[in-house]
């Protein structure tokens, strides 16, 4: 039972994942996070004020229950069946984080020196996490889909876009990590 507790490896999970894509291509489902904010925004009635949110959002709602068991996964995998808090990454990263401010570098998924409550309370956190937002929402609009929705789906698919858009968030992730992200701690 101590196989539940682990990370499942590449040839378990990727496998398991192109079965999920392959179910869905079946079902002529196309599987993507950020197009549910589209959904909920619509149910939310935002249909009155932008033709955009204009559709039908029912046809989506298979999509609404994967966020619902991604955040429920999510719960369970973090509050039960993680034994160990730390993260699994070089130490050299560690080193490169914790000159950068990051303390918390390796021992929390996410740095607490950003996602902590305090964070809150900074307004160079909240500036930084704001803009950050927005330039993702923009960029998930703008391609057409997110990550998930382009690397995961659109890849499956063998959908040229996605590939563009998945090298262009590849370029865009280590000008982020190389150039700007020094920049900004």
């Amino acid at each position: 039972m101590n196989w539940i507790y682990e990370p499942w490896p590449w040839y378990i999970s990727g496998p398991m994942i192109a079965l999920v894509m392959f179910l869905l291509l079946m079902v002529e489902k196309s599987f993507g996070m950020s197009s549910n904010l589209r959904t909920m925004c619509t149910i939310c009635g935002a249909g009155n004020k932008s033709a955009f949110f204009k559709f039908d959002w029912k046809s989506q709602k298979w999509n609404l229950v994967v966020v619902l068991g991604a955040i429920i996964g999510g719960f369970i995998g973090s509050h039960l069946l993680s034994t160990d808090p730390t993260v699994a990454i070089n130490p050299e990263t560690i080193a490169d984080l914790e000159s950068l401010g990051f303390k918390s570098a390796g021992a929390a998924y996410l740095p607490t020196e950003l996602f902590d409550t305090a964070a809150l309370f900074s307004f160079n956190s909240v500036l930084m996490l704001t803009i950050g937002g927005l330039l993702v929402g923009f960029g998930s609009r703008y391609a057409g889909g997110c990550t998930s929705g382009h690397a995961i789906s659109g890849l499956s698919n063998l959908q040229l876009p996605s590939l563009i858009a998945v090298i262009g968030f590849f370029i865009g992730g280590l000008a982020m990590i190389h150039l700007i992200f020094p920049l900004l701690f």
